[in-house]
């Protein structure tokens, strides 16, 4: 039943689109939007359950070379684990801290540690990217981001 690695994957991301899409069936609906808050949701569940059904049935064969590549060398399963570490304190650390100092701290640290060495074009970009990205959201938008330990 389950012989390629393309339906190994196929099953496990239909069994993990069903269950969004159950959990977005249940976002509660607005009555007074044109476009509600689970359309994006849902559609992209069911885009996932679409093409992980195409996945398991195809008759891609996989050979020696493709079964090569997926082999990670061990530096680079700690660097992938370092940066999921990172996500998670991010993560962890979101509505506490707040949208600018935390995205400011994960997007310096994450560069610096995958190996950007300008540190000053870092720290600008660090810090201006999410200072502008709040004032378009909250100013413009008018979507509230958490503000955390900043008084703004």
């Amino acid at each position: 039943m389950i012989k390629t690695m393309n339906q190994r994957i196929g099953l496990i991301l239909f069994l993990l689109a069903a269950v969004y899409l159950i959990l977005s069936y249940q976002l509660p609906s607005y009555p007074y939007t044109a476009v509600d808050a689970d359309v994006i949701p849902k559609g992209l569940g069911w885009f996932l359950l679409v093409l992980s059904f195409f996945l398991y049935f195809s008759k891609a064969i996989e050979t020696d070379a493709e079964k090569a590549k997926r082999a990670i060398p061990k530096k680079e399963v700690l660097v992938l684990a370092s940066v999921f570490g990172m996500i998670f304190v991010y993560i962890l650390f979101f509505e506490l801290i707040g949208f600018v100092i935390m995205t400011a701290i994960f997007i310096f640290f994450s560069s610096w540690f995958l190996g950007y060495e300008k540190w000053k074009t870092n720290l600008a970009v660090s810090i201006l990217f999410p200072v502008i990205l709040y004032c378009i959201f909250v100013f413009a938008l008018g979507i509230v981001l958490p503000k955390g330990i900043l008084p703004i």
